[in-house]
């Protein structure tokens, strides 16, 4: 393992290998774009031998970015370094809500009895989780998820719900994405939608960790 002394900000993800090799952690030093950590596991217990380590060398992290959100991993993290930021990664945010929206869709799927709908919900996965800007016209993608979001009211909602999560982290300074965010929270929590309602819960309870990318902008992926 390289020397740990001088890194300040690390991010933490993991690479899926298959169901046989199963998941391996690795943690980045983002000011040197380097590697200094590989384990094998997944969770807070794949990072044991890190946190030692990383207490031998003595360094001072002052952030720490990663997509993991589960109770038991922050209670690690701020056990091993309670002096470090701990900074919610947006692409794994996003990446959340698209899963539960490939979910939401599957399941109005099942529901749909018309005979047009069901085609059209069918095949529209991955335009769902395209961003807005790169649906092609010349497919007539955008025609395409216009026409099948008109079908479901539900479906629609939360699509445009995630575009508006998404520009949360495209305001210019903090003030600004504090606002959209409490915003889109009680926005999602009032709704009729029992995957909003969940995710909103989760954004709240997220919500210090999520608005630390502006204090540290320009070092997360």
């Amino acid at each position: 393992m390289p020397k740990l002394a001088k890194v300040k900000r690390v991010a933490i993800d993991e690479i899926y290998q298959g169901k046989k090799l199963g998941y391996l952690p690795i943690v980045l030093d983002l000011q040197r774009g380097a590697v200094i950590f590989v384990g094998n596991g997944k969770g807070a217990d794949a990072l044991i031998s890190f946190w030692k380590h990383l207490k031998r060398s003595g360094a001072y992290i002052e952030a720490i970015a990663t997509g993991y959100m589960g109770p038991a991993y922050i209670r690690a993290v701020q056990s091993h370094i309670p002096e470090a930021t701990l900074v919610f990664d947006h692409f794994h945010i996003i990446k959340l809500f698209n899963e539960k929206l490939t979910k939401l869709r599957r399941d109005l799927q099942r529901e749909v009895e018309n005979g047009l709908g069901k085609p059209v919900l069918k095949g529209i996965r991955w335009l769902l989780l395209k961003h807005p800007d790169n649906l092609d016209d010349t497919r007539n993608e955008r025609q395409i998820l216009a026409e099948a979001l008109k079908l479901n009211e539900s479906l629609a909602t939360t699509y445009y719900m995630e575009e508006e999560l998404r520009n949360i982290w495209h305001q210019p300074d903090k003030t600004a994405p504090q606002k959209a965010l409490d915003e889109w929270v009680k926005k999602a929590a009032a709704s009729n939608i029992n995957m909003l309602k969940q995710f909103s819960k989760i954004i709240a309870a997220h919500r210090s960790g999520i608005l630390a990318y502006f204090d540290f902008n320009g070092l997360w992926f």
